[in-house]
């Protein structure tokens, strides 16, 4: 059964896919805050014209109608946001990084347990790419065997222009580990099916704005855990002549074949989006996932409803956060 969202923070652009998605669903929406002008105001107003801006989130928190909290503000608000959100007996689906500090995290687990309210956060490098959900369905079909390795390349444009100061501040936005790192992260421990894991290296740079001290253009992480290992590299340096934001790509080492994912485009062929290629004993094969429905949003909506965890566990969403955190904190 649909229900009522509101939506506090539109500073990162990931708030179009996860109000949007949620829509399709047939959730519904009045009412959305923000702390002063984000730069995506104009386009959100212009995407969802229907929505009544508020001066106070407040509003939207007192609303006894309103089930789930949408947040996509600055990274390093949005933990005392959720926790408010929970407060008032909201769930909450909150932009990555879900949360910038491990003290942040600490709070946000009290309270969630506290509360018995969801606390997800929207990797949507996963859950927003239908090539993702079609490799979970081919691995859980035994396509590649078990998965013992993921490579994850999370390459994108700077597009510096368009970039508020906040983009620039490691304190504000929890560094290229936490905050883009996270979605790796996430992949790894999903397709190995890691509880946890072992942090072996990590690293960040900054080798192209010396005027931005406090920005990281490269990262990278090597993990480890009883069901695989992992290799991630995060960076901003995708050039122009790229037709989309970025070359996101996932590999999946199986002990019976592989699997890589193009999620964006695929290099040197005409713009495409969704691509697959599997390789196995029987199969050398590109597969269009275009078509492929997202799971993660129904899956959500039927949690909020049935109190279950099925879209993605709570155990699963904290353990990602506090190992790019501590990723972020070891490189630093």
């Amino acid at each position: 059964m649909p229900f009522k969202l509101g939506v506090i923070g539109i500073d990162h652009g990931h708030i179009f896919g996860m109000l949007g998605n949620m829509l399709a669903q047939g959730c519904t929406c009045a009412q959305w805050w923000t702390d002063g002008t984000a730069v995506t105001e104009q386009k959100f107003s212009e995407t969802f014209p229907k929505l009544e801006k508020v001066a106070d989130y407040r509003v939207i928190l007192d609303d006894p109608e309103v089930a789930m909290v949408l947040i996509s503000a600055i990274p390093c608000d949005r933990a005392d946001l959720a926790i408010a959100a929970m407060e008032a007996g909201k769930d909450v689906m909150v932009d990555k990084p879900g949360c910038t500090t491990l003290a942040q995290l600490a709070a946000i687990k009290e309270c969630q347990a506290r509360t018995g309210r969801i606390w997800t956060v929207n990797f949507s490098e996963r859950f927003e790419v239908a090539a993702v959900a079609k490799a979970e369905e081919l691995v859980n079909a035994g396509a590649i065997g078990r998965v013992v390795q993921t490579l994850g390349l999370g390459p994108h444009k700077q597009n510096l222009k368009t970039r508020p100061d906040w983009f620039f501040e490691t304190e504000k936005f929890g560094g290229i580990l936490c905050d883009i790192g996270s979605h790796q992260i996430d992949q790894f421990l999903h397709f190995t099916g890691s509880d946890s894991a072992e942090i072996a290296h990590a690293a960040v740079e900054n080798t192209t704005m010396p005027d931005h001290p406090g920005f990281q253009d490269f990262g990278e992480i090597v993990l480890r855990s009883d069901r695989g290992r992992g290799y991630i590299r995060v960076d901003w340096f995708t050039p122009d002549g790229l037709p989309t934001w970025g070359d996101g790509r996932l590999f999946l080492q199986g002990t019976e074949g592989q699997i890589e994912l193009r999620k964006y485009t695929d290099i040197g062929q005409p713009h495409r989006t969704g691509n697959l290629y599997l390789v196995n004993g029987q199969d050398n094969v590109h597969m269009d996932c275009s078509q492929m429905p997202l799971p993660y949003f129904p899956r959500l909506c039927a949690d909020v409803q049935d109190r279950s965890e099925n879209a993605v566990s709570q155990r699963h969403t904290f353990t990602t956060m506090e190992l790019a955190i501590r990723a972020q904190g070891m490189a630093s």
